[in-house]
């Protein structure tokens, strides 16, 4: 499952009970649609085990200020509410799944 992240939503999604994966991109940034499809393509596999989500910075830079993010893509990976791992800039699909197990 995809959902779109915001302000308003992240602290629930980032506390609630599965794993939690945002993608923090922008319309303007070519590498973060070189990753979009992988993270929705994770997004499907990954449905019913771990909730990821599509952040805007341009729309929630409060997330990427409370973050330290400086430089998108960057993708967030929190359990248990806290953030135990992050990546910035495009990989591979293999790199992302390599993640998203490590959620698990």
């Amino acid at each position: 499952m995809e959902v779109t992240i915001t302000t308003e939503n992240f602290e629930s999604y980032k506390n609630g009970e599965l794993p939690f994966v945002v993608d923090l991109w922008a319309t303007w940034c070519g590498p973060c649609k070189m990753i979009g499809p992988i993270i929705s393509e994770l997004a499907e596999e990954y449905d019913g085990r771990i909730v990821v989500g599509k952040c805007d910075v341009e729309e929630n830079d409060d997330i990427t200020f409370e973050y330290g993010v400086r430089n998108i893509p960057t993708v967030l990976f929190f359990k248990g509410g806290k953030l135990v791992d992050k990546m910035v800039g495009a990989a591979n699909k293999a790199k992302f799944e390599e993640k998203f197990k490590a959620l698990l």
